[in-house]
């Protein structure tokens, strides 16, 4: 027997649930308690070995074919607290160790400081922040209990906030609390809903509020829906959807990059992750009908708001930020589309999909493509900025020469979002336009291809200008010298993720049954009986 295999029989039963939570923080405080060096030497450690757990909790899904459960004490809820590990829960736990893992390598050099200097306050704040960030995201795609998720939440908010002020610079300080604003207002809307769902139910697990919610049927009290109201408002708010997306841009702007590419691949996904769960497993998307709509209005404004904005943009990281505005739209496409007639199906790459599973399993594709192809846009970014001093995109020239693996790399994630061939960004839309197509929702097809057509028109004018020549060799010279990170670890970081985005399109359909598994009726491969 192997040692993999061993570990996983070991802490079968769900406990490798609790050691996906228990692991970075553990690292996070022995990093704040080490200080110095070991801070990041720790960090890196356990970066290795939250990638090994997220992995073995992945095979344990797989080889069993049924959701992992692990309930606090032996106390099965509601009187006790449980986790429990599906398929999409799974998938943005590898997600999330991969993007954290290549962020740490990246930090690990920006972060260093020089020969014969000491060591920061601000590497040890990072350290530990991040530590405690991916233990709160882990907390919110292991969670079933409403009062549970909004602590994640918090400690989420509370570890990403001071990420974006590190320098201490009176700019990103007032970004930060523009952000700490928009985010403490989304708590408070979502802890009243909570509050109006235990009031009327008596309870917050979201399995046992399912089961009592779909017994109504149809018939759930008023205040179960103004309930779900205030949350959805209050987590789009965290998620920076169109018109909440104030704090995003300026949070981005003075941030380093290594927290940009955390905070759009990651930190705005968490509190997504939790609106998938009250609308597909607290009350089907059908049921509100409207909202729904409501929500695919604003993706749809999402997208177009950010691809122009994103276009005006003269600095690279800002124009970076505004993209993650518009590929947020995306996202929230999956809830009309989602909630659509079950009965139209289409057959793709063998595998027969309804229109709403199709939209469900292209909206959670577009959220792993974005996190991977986005947390490579930001680090190559950073890296560019570090070594030339600047961020101009009209004064990029000669950086195809001076860094080609660093820019090859924000090609390669270019490419995902866009949406071409054969990236994972082009699956992820082609299901979303079929499900529109499909289901006789054309309008939201006319966002997704107008969309890529704004991704392609700021993304060629960055390729565009960092492959022209520059005005003269010494500013090549100076890129090549620069003061920035030069050792090739970070470059390699910043290529992986991006390659890992455009080869999630060459996965077949068939292998992503993987978000099936604990959410029975997602999707039947051909010759299955549903």
């Amino acid at each position: 027997m192997s040692f993999p295999i061993l570990i996983i029989e070991t802490l079968a039963g769900g406990r490798l649930l609790v050691l996906a939570l228990v692991l970075p923080l553990l690292g996070a405080l022995l990093a704040f308690s080490t200080g110095g060096r070991a801070a990041r030497r720790i960090a890196l450690v356990t970066a290795l070995a939250g990638l090994v757990v997220a992995a073995a909790i992945a095979l344990q899904l797989t080889s069993s074919a049924a959701a992992l459960d692990y309930a606090f004490g032996g106390w099965a809820p509601p009187l006790g607290v449980s986790l429990r590990a599906d398929g999409p829960a799974v998938m943005m736990l590898v997600t999330t160790a991969l993007v954290i893992a290549a962020t740490m390598v990246y930090a690990g050099v920006d972060f260093q400081p020089a020969a014969g200097q000491r060591e920061g306050r601000s590497g040890l704040v990072f350290w530990t922040l991040l530590l405690a960030l991916w233990a709160a995201l882990n907390a919110i795609f292991l969670g079933q209990d409403l009062f549970n998720l909004f602590v994640a939440l918090e400690i989420l908010t509370f570890s990403a906030v001071p990420l974006v002020c590190l320098n201490g610079r009176a700019e990103t300080i007032g970004a930060a609390l523009r952000y700490l604003l928009f985010a403490l207002l989304g708590s408070v809307l979502y802890l009243l809903g909570a509050g109006l769902i235990y009031g009327a139910y008596g309870l917050l697990d979201l399995g046992l509020l399912a089961a009592r919610i779909q017994a109504d049927a149809g018939a759930a009290p008023p205040a179960l829906w103004l309930a779900l109201g205030l949350m959805t408002a209050g987590l789009m708010a965290k998620t920076a959807i169109v018109p909440l997306h104030l704090w995003l841009p300026p949070a981005h702007s003075g941030a380093p990059a290594a927290a940009s590419a955390v905070l759009s691949a990651l930190v705005v996904k968490g509190a997504f992750f939790v609106l998938l769960r009250l609308w597909f497993d607290l009350v089907p998307v059908p049921a509100g009908w409207l909202l729904a709509q409501m929500q695919g209005a604003l993706g749809a404004a999402a997208i177009l708001l950010g691809g122009v904005m994103a276009l005006r943009q003269t600095r690279l990281k800002l124009m970076v930020a505004y993209s993650t505005v518009a590929q947020i739209g995306y996202l929230f496409l999956i809830f009309p589309l989602a909630g659509a007639d079950a009965a139209v199906a289409f057959i793709t790459v063998g595998v027969a999909l309804d229109a709403g599973t199709a939209a469900l399993t292209g909206g959670l594709l577009q959220i792993v493509s974005h996190a991977l192809a986005k947390a490579a846009m930001f680090l190559a970014a950073g890296r560019i900025a570090a070594r030339l001093g600047h961020d101009r995109i009209d004064d990029l020239g000669g950086v195809g020469r001076a860094m080609p693996l660093t820019l090859l790399a924000f090609g390669l994630a270019g490419l995902s979002l866009m949406g071409l061939p054969p990236s994972g960004g082009f699956a992820a839309k082609w299901l979303l336009l079929r499900a529109a197509v499909e289901t006789g929702q054309w309008w939201w097809s006319l966002a997704i291809l107008l969309g890529g057509l704004l991704t392609a028109g700021y993304l060629f004018r960055v390729l565009a200008t960092a492959l022209r020549e520059a005005p003269d060799d010494s500013a090549i010279a100076d890129a090549r010298a620069g003061t920035g990170p030069a050792a090739p670890g970070p470059a390699l970081a910043i290529l992986l993720l991006a390659g890992l985005s455009v080869l999630l399109g060459l996965v077949p359909l068939g292998y992503w049954e993987l978000i099936q598994i604990g959410r029975p009726g997602l999707y039947q491969p051909l010759g299955m009986v549903p």
